[in-house]
């Protein structure tokens, strides 16, 4: 269960990570994160 469960977590992190990354410096400075904080946002979200 620990496999399925860390994969899942794994897919949840690169998702968030490729759906911020495709929004616009302006998009990411609305929600109040700047592009190099992605993966640590990426991070919290799992």
């Amino acid at each position: 269960m620990n496999l399925i469960r860390n994969y899942r977590n794994w897919r949840r992190y690169r998702d968030t990570v490729s759906e911020l990354s495709r929004l616009s410096n302006r998009e990411l400075n609305d929600l109040g994160i700047a592009r190099g904080d992605i993966p640590f946002v990426a991070r919290k979200a799992v």
